[in-house]
C-alpha cells in the first residue's frame, strides 16, 4: 500500500468517526426502519435473567452457540403457525431460492399442499437450539433472549390540508444527502451518513424540532393526517396505511431517515410529567398527548429522529409491509433479527413467554426484517400484523424468548450466512 493510500484510508476512517458522532448512521439498504415494541413501550430494556445452560453447545460460531435438537424436543407449534411460516418462507424463496444452500428446500416448498407445512419443515430442515455468549468475561452462555412486537398502523388523512388533517407525512427532502461510507473504504461497508450541505461542508441534518419549524417543507408532503402522535408512531413502525377522506387507501413505506438517533419519548414524560416508568405504554402516551395538546410537540421533539416515507402505489392491498428482505411480511410468521448473526429467510421456532400482559406462545417464523433496536443473537421483533388490535398486542410485548434455528437438512449451522 502506498503512503498516499495509507493516508487516505486513515483519513477516511477518522473522518467517518467524526461525522458518525455528529450525524449517526441508519440501517443500510432501502429497508424499513422497523423499531420494536420496546420503543413503543419505551422503558429502558433490561436483559432477561441469564439462564445458564448446562447442556453442551458443541457448535461455536463467534457469539452464537448451537446444539443439535430434534423436532420432538421443540415446544408444540400449531398447524396454523406452520402453514403461515410456509407461506412466509415461500416469499423469502423468491429472493434466495437460487442459492445452493436453499435450493432443495425452496424448490420443494412450491409443491406443498394445504395441511402439509409441518411435514415439509420436518423433511427439509434440522432444528438447532440457539444460545449466545452471556458474559464474555467468564464465557457463560444463555439460551434466553428478548422478543418485542411491531405492527402496521392505520391512520386517517387527506392528500390536501383541510379540516382535521393538519399534520404532515413527508417524502424525502431534496436537501437530504446520504453518503455510503463504503465508497470511501471497504472497511466501512454497511455504514451510511445522513446530512446536508452548508456551503461546502456536510453537517448533520435537521432534527425533528428543526424540521417542524421549517417553512419550505410543504412541497414534500405526501399526505396530511389528523393526529400528530399517530404520525409519530407511524415513524416508529416505519410503514403504515392511511385511510383517505375520499375513501381510498394510501400505503406508506420507509424511504429514509434524518440520521439522528431514536430517543424514547417516555423518558421525557417520566422526567417532565411525573409518570413512573411502569405506567408507560403507547396508549398512555397517546392519552397524555390528547390531554395536553399544547405540549404535544414539545414531547415529540424529545426524539430527534425523523423518518421520511414513500407512497407504495404498486402495493397489494392484502399484503403486509415490505421487510428488509424485500418481500411482504406475514402476520405472526415474520420476525426482525440482527443481520450480523442471521440471514434473511432463515426459519425458526421461537417460544415467547411473559406475565403482563400474559403471553405464552410457540410460533414457527421466518427472518424477513431488521430493525435499529434489534441487536443481539437472541433479540427478535415479532410482526403482529395490521391495525389497532395488532398494535395493542405489539405495544404490550416484551417477552423472554428461546429459539431453535431450522437449518436446511444436513447443513452445518456455521454455513447459514452463505
Amino acid at each position: 500500500m502506498s503512503g498516499f493510500e495509507l493516508w487516505f484510508k486513515r483519513a477516511a476512517i477518522a473522518g467517518a468517526v467524526v461525522l458518525l458522532a455528529a450525524c449517526t448512521t441508519t440501517p443500510p439498504e432501502d429497508a424499513p426502519v422497523i423499531i420494536s415494541g420496546e420503543t413503543i413501550v419505551p422503558i429502558p430494556e433490561e436483559e432477561p435473567e441469564a439462564t445458564l445452560v448446562e447442556a453442551a453447545y458443541p457448535v461455536v460460531d463467534g457469539d452464537v452457540r448451537f446444539a443439535r435438537a430434534s423436532f420432538s424436543e421443540l415446544p408444540p407449534v400449531s398447524e396454523a403457525s406452520w402453514e403461515a411460516a410456509l407461506s412466509a418462507f415461500k416469499r423469502s424463496c423468491t429472493q434466495m431460492g437460487t442459492k445452493a444452500i436453499w435450493l432443495d428446500a425452496c424448490s420443494n416448498a412450491q409443491f406443498v399442499r394445504q395441511g402439509g407445512a409441518r411435514e415439509f419443515f420436518l423433511t427439509w430442515f434440522d432444528p438447532w437450539r440457539v444460545a449466545s455468549l452471556a458474559g464474555k468475561k467468564d464465557e457463560q452462555i444463555s439460551d434466553a433472549g428478548i422478543a418485542t412486537g411491531y405492527y402496521e398502523p392505520m391512520l386517517r388523512g387527506s392528500r390536501r390540508r383541510h379540516g382535521p388533517y393538519q399534520h404532515p407525512v413527508y417524502r424525502v427532502p431534496d436537501d437530504l444527502i446520504v453518503v455510503d461510507l463504503q465508497s470511501l473504504h471497504p472497511e466501512l461497508k454497511g455504514m451510511r451518513l445522513r446530512g446536508k450541505l452548508e456551503g461546502r461542508r456536510l453537517v448533520p441534518y435537521d432534527t425533528r424540532e428543526q424540521i417542524a419549524r421549517r417553512s419550505d417543507m410543504r412541497r414534500y408532503v405526501l399526505c396530511w393526517v389528523d393526529d400528530p402522535v399517530e404520525a409519530f408512531f407511524l415513524q416508529v413502525q416505519g410503514s403504515g396505511r392511511v385511510l383517505l377522506d375520499d375513501g381510498t387507501f394510501m400505503r406508506l413505506g420507509y424511504a429514509d431517515q434524518n440520521g439522528h438517533p431514536y430517543r424514547a419519548i417516555a423518558n421525557w414524560l417520566v422526567k417532565n410529567a411525573g409518570f413512573s416508568r411502569s405506567e408507560m405504554s403507547m396508549e398512555r402516551i397517546k392519552r397524555w398527548a390528547k390531554e395536553n395538546p399544547q405540549r404535544t410537540q414539545e414531547l415529540l421533539n424529545a426524539n430527534p429522529s425523523f423518518v421520511f416515507f414513500k407512497e407504495r402505489k404498486d402495493a397489494d392491498e392484502t399484503a403486509g409491509p415490505i421487510g428488509s428482505q424485500g418481500v411482504p411480511l406475514t402476520p405472526e410468521a415474520s420476525i426482525a433479527v440482527d443481520r450480523r448473526y442471521w440471514p434473511m429467510g432463515m426459519p425458526f421456532v421461537i417460544d415467547m413467554k411473559q406475565d403482563r400482559p400474559h403471553l405464552d406462545a410457540a410460533r414457527a417464523v421466518v427472518a424477513q426484517d431488521t430493525g435499529s433496536a434489534i441487536r443481539g443473537v437472541l433479540r427478535f421483533d415479532y410482526f403482529w400484523g395490521y391495525g389497532d388490535a395488532a398494535g395493542r398486542r405489539a405495544g404490550g410485548q416484551k417477552s423472554v424468548v428461546r429459539a431453535w434455528m431450522l437449518m436446511p437438512k444436513g447443513e452445518d449451522p456455521r454455513r447459514r450466512m452463505l
